[in-house]
């Protein structure tokens, strides 16, 4: 085990890397668009998926620690071949999503210096493979995360200070909602700890070193830290939202984020979301390739031995698809809910792996633990099927 300040860099890096995999264009336009919809009940979605995000996380995190293997080889010892299908929903995943990512940084840095988003994004994505570049690739990672994902926060609760929201409404109507919408509920949750990006920081974490029954309390509190970052940025820019279109302001519906940034802060104000969706993006964009490579390097030594340049690889296709073909929406729609599905998938099975004594030895789960990961699995299959049947209902429709 290493030094403790390095532990505790370590354990910071891999909660900022998770927020801030979590933290990207397509979390601030579903939250500026659910805020919209639902207004000060989109509070108890926060709430609920907060919740929710813990209860998945916790369990993901802790196994993964104890077990000090990654989560496909957890799979595929519990149903042989599981891990490569769930390597591959991720690989997947992460990969459609890099490609918004990128588009989210073109745009960030086409607003703040007025270069074409494709050579922004081409930009960006040289940038994001420079921190791969270095030898201690890892420690940059860390680091950058942590920059970029206070400077995020700090920008948006100015935004959200000046936009003067109803913030005794939101209080109130985060406990008493006068609307649910189960879409908005997958949405978060899978935008939070769906897909890849809740297995971001928990390979980090194995990567650095710190695993095996001592370092769990460590763990656990790095696992809620990582939901806590993301979600303070959720709920200052629910704020931010709702303050603005409470006066009545509509959303611009090609860029619903950018319109409370705009209304409160002027010209100035969509420099700060330049800021602010370069940083999500970039940030997702690194944390998306890390984590989807961390899939399939147990595949084969040699990916493992080189495993810097598969991700810079990963990065290279992400934003050439971005710099030729452009984001396809449809795609980042379906892929959006296809890491809600994968979240009772992967929960499931690392569940499961709590109680085989060849994967964790003689650790004993904490009862409360696996409950809240039942409950997670079994209300995420729900709301996901629900949320399915009315995406082919609107293809159909």
């Amino acid at each position: 085990m290493s030094s403790k300040p390095s532990n505790r860099s370590a354990l910071m890096g891999a909660a900022f890397l998770m927020a801030t995999s979590a933290i990207g264009p397509g979390f601030l336009t579903q939250t500026a668009t659910f805020t919209q919809t639902l207004l000060a009940s989109f509070g108890f979605v926060i709430l609920l998926s907060i919740l929710l995000d813990i209860g998945a996380q916790l369990n993901i995190w802790r196994i993964i620690a104890v077990s000090e293997q990654s989560a496909q080889d957890i799979a595929n010892k519990v149903l042989p071949g599981s891990g490569y299908f769930l390597a591959l929903l991720i690989v997947i995943g992460g990969l459609a999503f890099n490609i918004g990512n990128v588009g989210g940084a073109g745009m960030g840095l086409n607003l703040l210096t007025g270069i074409s988003p494709e050579m922004g994004a081409i930009i960006s994505g040289i940038i994001a493979i420079g921190i791969f570049l270095f030898r201690e690739a890892g420690k940059v990672m860390d680091r950058f995360a942590q920059i970029m994902g206070f400077v995020m926060i700090a920008l948006t609760v100015y935004v959200a200070f000046k936009a003067n929201p109803p913030v005794s409404e939101a209080v109130v109507r985060t406990f008493a909602p006068l609307e649910l919408d189960a879409i908005a509920i997958v949405t978060l949750v899978g935008g939070t700890v769906g897909g890849y990006i809740t297995f971001a920081g928990a390979h980090r974490l194995l990567d650095a070193g710190i695993k095996g029954k001592e370092a769990l309390p460590q763990v656990s509190k790095s696992s809620v830290s990582a939901i806590l970052i993301a979600s303070i940025m959720r709920i200052v820019l629910f704020l931010a939202v709702l303050g603005v279109v409470s006066q009545g302001v509509e959303l611009d519906p090609k860029n619903p984020a950018s319109t409370p940034f705009a209304y409160a802060a002027g010209s100035a104000g969509l420099m700060i979301f330049g800021v602010v969706i370069w940083a999500a993006s970039i940030t997702s964009v690194i944390g998306a390739a890390y984590t989807s490579v961390s899939f399939i390097a147990g595949l084969s030594p040699a990916i493992q031995r080189h495993r810097n340049k598969w991700i810079i690889g990963f990065i290279l296709i992400s934003t050439a698809v971005l710099a030729t073909i452009g984001r396809p929406a449809q795609v980042l729609v379906f892929v959006g809910t296809l890491n809600g599905l994968i979240l009772p998938i992967s929960l499931g099975l690392i569940l499961m792996a709590a109680y085989k004594t060849k994967i964790v030895g003689d650790y004993k789960h904490p009862f409360w633990m696996t409950l809240s990961g039942i409950v997670v699995v079994v209300l995420m299959a729900i709301l996901s099927g629900i949320t399915l049947v009315k995406y082919i209902g609107g293809l159909m429709g």
